[in-house]
């Protein structure tokens, strides 16, 4: 991808410019009224969204990877036509095939009011098809100011239905994950894969005291994160999903993750807006699904 020419064509003085990131991947450095971000095209993924004068609400690992065909941990990766392992079997990738793979610039445009939104795109192609045997379009919208909002639209360019599972897998940055809470789960069902799957009922807030990965049903999208440690709660209105999935690696995957650092899982919390577990979505022939994610402090 040739950066130089998509600054040419998209940067906006002052508010946008495509730069050359960290293992030579074009990104975007955006300067909103309100916030500064950091995208990447490479996996259509917002890596920063830092509101002035406070920490950046993303948490993004200093072992990261920025190279092809590798994931980049940290901030907003896209789980896409699968959430977790190949539902299938056929030993496809976890989490499915466009968070390690270049996405396309479409637009960027400063918005009245302040704001800026960058567009990115990824459309399937021979090998896409030998992967996940389906046309499509996907759009990733990020709009940058007082909040973020981060928006993935599916459309089937194809003559036959089909089901998708998905997640914008957030990473959130926090002061201390023992000073931390998750509101907004109260009561829910959830998967617990630490327990091999088990149903369970959150009794009150969550809390992270170990390794945890659950998958919420039934819920609303609508949560906060109650950081004590940063003295600050980070809201998260979600749309487009009955799901919601809490995740922290512990001390032992943490230390068997090359691109996370040991004690990184004292300062991360993933809570993610998707579509997983039992909510699975059908898009038919000519039609479209969008999840969306709204980030801000409050």
């Amino acid at each position: 991808m040739d950066i130089q020419a998509l600054a040419q064509r998209f940067n906006i003085d002052g508010r946008a410019k495509v730069v050359e990131g960290k293992g030579g991947l074009p990104m975007v450095e955006v300067t909103a009224d309100g916030a500064t971000a950091l995208i990447s095209v490479y996996a259509g993924q917002v890596l920063s969204y830092r509101p002035v004068g406070q920490e950046d609400l993303m948490f993004l690992s200093d072992t990261a990877y920025y190279a092809p065909g590798k994931a980049i941990k940290g901030g907003v990766p896209v789980c896409w036509p699968w959430f977790g392992p190949d539902p299938e079997g056929k030993g496809r990738p976890g989490h499915g095939f466009v968070r390690n793979r270049q996405w396309d610039l479409r637009n960027i445009e400063a918005l009245d009011g302040g704001a800026v939104r960058v567009t990115m795109g990824l459309a399937d192609t021979d090998e896409t098809r030998g992967i996940w045997d389906n046309a499509f379009d996907l759009a990733m919208v990020v709009t940058v100011g007082g909040k973020l909002d981060v928006e993935l639209t599916t459309k089937n360019l194809g003559d036959a239905a089909f089901q998708l599972s998905q997640g914008l897998h957030t990473y959130f940055r926090v002061g201390d994950i023992a000073k931390t809470r998750v509101l907004g789960l109260e009561g829910a069902t959830y998967i617990d894969k630490m327990d091999g799957g088990a149903e369970k009922r959150q009794d009150g807030a969550v809390v992270i005291t170990g390794e945890a990965d659950r998958v919420y049903t039934g819920v609303s999208g609508n949560m906060a994160i109650e950081d004590d440690g940063l003295g600050r709660t980070i809201r998260i209105v979600g749309s487009g999903s009955a799901s919601a999935v809490v995740w922290n690696p512990w001390i032992d995957t943490a230390k068997s993750m090359g691109d996370l650092g040991d004690d990184d899982y004292l300062r991360l919390i993933c809570v993610e807006t998707t579509n997983a577990g039992p909510d699975v979505i059908t898009v038919r022939p000519g039609g479209e699904h969008r999840i969306a994610a709204t980030y801000s402090l409050g």
